[in-house]
């Protein structure tokens, strides 16, 4: 996959989150897709399963904003970096490690991430 690639998955990703459509959540995974919120976390296994879990633990509409881009592209595997911003002032950098299938679906998702401190 190339850069461009990534980005337009992590526009849909972030398009996915904002409208929390099942379809568009499910189109960003393989259907044995492993997702984790931490490094530590027991992973969340299948698309389906995946987007169970992004319904069941929505952001408020319009309480946040995100923006992600790829760092370092190499064939399959991907390293991220990002910001959301939330409304109540809490700020997010974050850090995904993610792998893809051969049609650019995500296949595992491991997100880290560092709430930013308040003055």
């Amino acid at each position: 996959m190339t850069s461009d690639d990534i980005q337009a998955w992590l526009d849909r990703y972030v398009e996915a989150w904002h409208t929390y459509d099942r379809d568009a959540i499910v189109a960003l995974f393989t259907e044995d897709a492993s997702h984790r919120y931490h490094p530590y976390d027991e992973p969340i296994f299948g698309a389906q399963a995946i987007a169970d879990d992004w319904l069941a633990n929505q952001d408020e509409p319009g309480s946040w904003e995100a923006e992600y881009h790829p760092h370092l592209v190499t064939d399959d595997r991907v390293i991220t970096t990002g910001k959301t911003s939330y409304s109540n002032g809490n700020v997010y950098w974050n850090l995904w490690e993610l792998e893809f299938d051969d049609s650019g679906r995500c296949r595992r998702f491991i997100e880290w991430f560092v709430l930013e401190p308040k003055d």
